[in-house]
């Protein structure tokens, strides 16, 4: 295109501000090409190196029931798809639990809602947009409301949005009244759609709700005993004036009470203990990897006979290769003491006035005279009383004693002896649980303050850069790099098209770990409950950013965002208008976000892309055994990284149900949650494990968002009828949005207590007399749930109690050789931590794992040599 023509392009009639460009039908034909080549190398790649790499894509520990193990998948380049298809949901529930069931429910949902949309929209919407409504651009073949061949952005000034929408009244007056009946097909299916999706949400909480209550009520945990008491006044603060005043509620008889204390002391000793461990463990390393070069003339005679002797007799010449390093302990122990000859590793220590004197001192005796050292204050600290907090973790007899206490309010006064669920023993935060409650509530309003300030600062870099990739400011910078651009198709799509969702998803992979530290910090007495947070914080980020803010100002410059601003300020409505006037021209920006999340960045996930590119630079950095073994765990799953994005996309389909082109947008979501449900299906059951226990509580969170994209889609399409002067049809919107508000707060009465209490009716019992009362009770079901051996929650939380580790976990040993050393007992000598008591089994142990290799895999980068769980020379 000359450059006048690209200039006059780029000119507002007015002010002559710039405007991005709103992709085309190429822009969308190249978008799916690359996530479709994006898509398909990863998911080539996955296939190839699944059954190689075992150790990464197989890494989840199963469980260890025959009864509900899961099945091994087959090595074949496809055939563990239809073996990953079988998978019931009962096998999904005994092995992954509560939390990937509900997870998994919400994709299974929401693909057989899109799917009975897309079939409704194809049938009959599509053919009523194609005979009738030609005022809309269709996302596939655009047709701007102008003569040029490229339409301007969604950054809709003023006159833009008076030019344009006055136009749709007058051919709606021109062509008369027999063809704006179709008018009516938007309210119909408005308050079609919103009541199919509230009849899919609510028959799924049925499901969800029955099968936790079925889950719960027959397992029987320490966690299902105990409950956490709040608030407990200062003359209650021991552990037998507690269990006494819980006895008197007459709800039951309690076995433990485990009341908290301010445990800061001996935690910060466990954690500078564990800091010095691993120094030691590396000084350790360095020792041991620096090789001896001893002359023959200094080894005795009667040695080297003696090792000549026994490598002939055993006939074990294919070790050679360790000769260098365990050929010589393996000879006895007369030759320990050429080790000496090896140079220890030195540490500089600052001492003195203002640290300004130092020293080389060796590093071994330093640190393991540090171990020792603070090895006797835990001991000591053990041994302590340390004052009690208003937190105390009560295990009641009967999993119905916990549930009723749970359930009650027990103190008149506000804010006093308050009973809430405890979390599981493992998934406790216990330097949360003894701080103040005034300090955990400042923390947590800071952090919400500034996640909810950091979140709508993320505009401006996020519009900076849609400014930086807009063609129009390309052509001020580089004006013959951008005249190329516009001549070119196929570059002009990758620029308006490709980069910009590229951005944005990166975004969205980048700030959830932002979220997740935040989160952590916020005083929460759980793992569950900081995912739960994960998930909220991050959603809050993906709707604002992505959908409102990109919605109201496109890509429009800064100047024009913060004028969209003051004129909804001004008027309450601006910002729907602003919305409804956008969401028409953003499709195709929506439209390829969604393609490149489902179809590009879905196999990236499935392969782990982040941890394989990541595996070298953490193996270069590995120095220890502990380091090593660290490797090869299982990667953690958290929610909080991946349902926000899932539920964008929903409400996006939704927003998009009705409007033209909604049969394209449905039929990407069903791609999107189909190819979702699949790959996280595979890492939740097989490669990745999940730590928190939130017992399934994420789906009330996943409705509340559900129920705020209906009240998105009424509100948009409310509008645009509006904008299309149908106030008629505007009107009768408005009783769907009352209905909307109506099913939250039902939703919130009914759902909301039996997805965080176990019903007394669900425990299971010998008898209960009203069994006939309660159809919905599958007791076929309910028996095969009783004759299991045991549930994950129950394997997990055998042998846990709610104490402190610090106070009774043994300490650990450093982890010098390849098989990791028993930990401490209490009774043991701290003069234990230098490896060399246990040397002669060290060493038989490492022999045993240095002549085992795998030849299972063909390839160099296979389980032989990079995922397994102990290298040749890792030491």
């Amino acid at each position: 295109m000359p450059d006048d023509d690209l200039a006059e392009l780029c000119r507002d009639s007015q002010n002559e501000t710039q405007k991005a460009l709103t992709p085309g039908s190429k822009d969308i034909y190249v978008q799916l090409v690359l996530s479709f080549a994006l898509g398909l190398s990863a998911f080539t790649a996955f296939c190839i190196l699944r059954p190689r790499w075992k150790t990464l894509y197989a890494a989840r520990k199963r469980h260890t029931n025959p009864e509900i193990a899961l099945p091994v998948l087959p090595d074949s380049f496809l055939g563990w798809i239809p073996a990953l298809f079988r998978i019931t949901e009962k096998q999904v529930l005994a092995s992954a639990g509560l939390d990937a069931f509900v997870f998994l429910s919400f994709f299974k949902m929401s693909l057989r809602l899109f799917g009975t949309m897309l079939f409704f929209s194809v049938v009959v919407l599509w053919p009523i947009h194609q005979a009738f409504d030609d005022t809309y651009p269709d996302p596939v073949y655009p047709k701007p409301p102008n003569d040029s061949s490229i339409s301007i952005s969604s950054s809709f000034d003023g006159q833009y949005t008076d030019e344009l929408f006055p136009s749709f009244m007058k051919d709606k007056g021109q062509k008369g009244d027999k063809n704006s009946g179709y008018i009516w097909s938007y309210l119909v299916f408005t308050w079609f759609f919103s009541l199919l999706t509230i009849y899919f949400m609510n028959a799924e909480t049925f499901k969800v709700v029955k099968l936790r209550q079925d889950y719960l009520g027959t397992q029987s945990t320490i966690t299902d005993r105990t409950f956490r008491l709040t608030g407990i006044p200062k003359d209650l603060r021991t552990e037998a004036k507690i269990k006494e005043f819980v006895e008197n509620l007459e709800i039951g008889h309690v076995r433990s009470v485990n009341l908290c204390q301010n445990w800061s002391e001996i935690d910060g000793l466990v954690v500078q203990r564990r800091n010095i461990l691993r120094k030691l463990e590396e000084a350790w390393s360095a020792y041991k990897s620096q090789k001896v070069i001893t002359p023959r003339a200094a080894i005795p005679d009667n040695v080297t006979n003696e090792a000549n002797d026994g490598n002939d007799e055993n006939g074990q010449d294919e070790h050679e290769e360790h000769a260098d390093e365990n050929g010589r302990l393996l000879v006895g122990d007369s030759l320990r003491g050429l080790m000496g000859e090896r140079e220890r590793p030195k540490i500089r220590l600052r001492f003195g006035f203002l640290k300004m004197r130092n020293r080389k001192i060796d590093a071994l005796d330093y640190y393991e005279e540090q171990l020792r050292q603070l090895d006797v204050k835990i001991q000591d600290a053990r041994k302590k009383e340390y004052a009690p907090t208003e937190t105390a973790f009560v295990t009641m007899d009967s999993i119905a004693a916990c549930q009723m206490a749970i359930q009650a309010t027990v103190d008149p006064r506000p804010g006093q002896l308050l009973i809430k669920p405890a979390p599981s023993p493992y998934d406790v935060i216990w330097k949360n649980t003894y701080a103040p409650r005034y300090r955990r509530r400042l923390q947590s309003g800071a952090v919400t303050v500034f996640i909810t300030s950091l979140t709508i600062l993320w505009f401006f870099p996020v519009a900076l850069l849609a400014q930086l990739l807009s063609i129009c400011t390309i052509s001020q910078v580089a004006p013959s790099l951008a005249e190329t651009l516009q001549r070119h198709e196929v570059t002009r799509a990758l620029v308006r098209t490709g980069l910009p969702t590229l951005v944005v998803s990166l975004l969205n992979v980048l700030v959830p770990y932002l979220y997740d530290y935040l989160s952590n910090i916020q005083g929460s007495i759980s793992q569950g409950e900081v995912e739960l947070s994960v998930i909220s914080k991050n959603f809050f980020f993906v709707f604002f950013n992505i959908f409102v803010v990109y919605a109201v100002s496109g890509s429009a410059a800064l100047a024009d965002f913060w004028q969209i601003i003051r004129d909804s300020l001004r008027d309450t409505h601006s910002i729907a208008m602003k919305i409804a006037t956008s969401i028409q021209t953003l499709n195709n920006f929506y439209l390829n976000f969604i393609m490149l999340q489902g179809f590009g960045l879905f196999p990236f996930k499935l392969l782990q892309f982040g941890s394989v590119s990541m595996y070298p630079f953490y193996r270069m950095g590995a120095k220890t055994p502990r380091d090593f073994a660290e490797l090869v765990q299982p990667n953690f799953f958290n929610y909080g990284f991946y349902l926000p994005t899932a539920l964008l996309v929903f409400i996006l389909c939704l927003v998009y149900s009705v409007l033209p082109g909604s049969e394209l947008v449905l039929l990407l979501g069903v791609c999107y949650f189909g190819l979702g449900y699949f790959v996280y299906k595979y890492q939740l059951l097989y490669s990745m494990d999940q730590p928190q226990h939130a017992t399934g509580r994420a789906w009330p969170m996943i409705c509340r968002r559900i129920i705020l994209g209906l009240v998105s889609f009424q509100v948009v399409m409310l509008a645009i009828l509006v904008l299309r002067s149908a106030f008629y049809e505007a009107a009768l919107v408005g009783p769907l949005v009352v209905l909307t508000f109506w099913y939250n707060f039902y939703f919130h009465k009914q759902f909301i207590p039996l997805t965080k209490f176990i019903a007394l009716r669900s425990i299971k019992r010998s008898s209960d007399p009203g069994r006939q009362s309660n159809p919905d009770r599958d007791e076929g079901e309910q028996m095969q749930l009783a004759r299991r051996m045991s549930t994950i929650d129950e394997d997990r939380e055998k042998g846990l109690s709610f104490i402190n580790p610090s106070l009774i976990s043994p300490l650990e040993q450093p982890w010098v050789y390849q098989d990791p050393p028993p930990p401490l007992t209490p009774a043991e000598s701290a003069d234990s931590h230098s490896p060399s008591r246990s040397e002669d089994r060290d060493i038989r142990t490492s022999q045993r794992y240095n002549t085992t290799v795998s030849t299972s895999s063909s390839l160099s980068l296979g389980d032989t040599h990079i995922w397994r769980e102990i290298g040749d020379n890792n030491v």
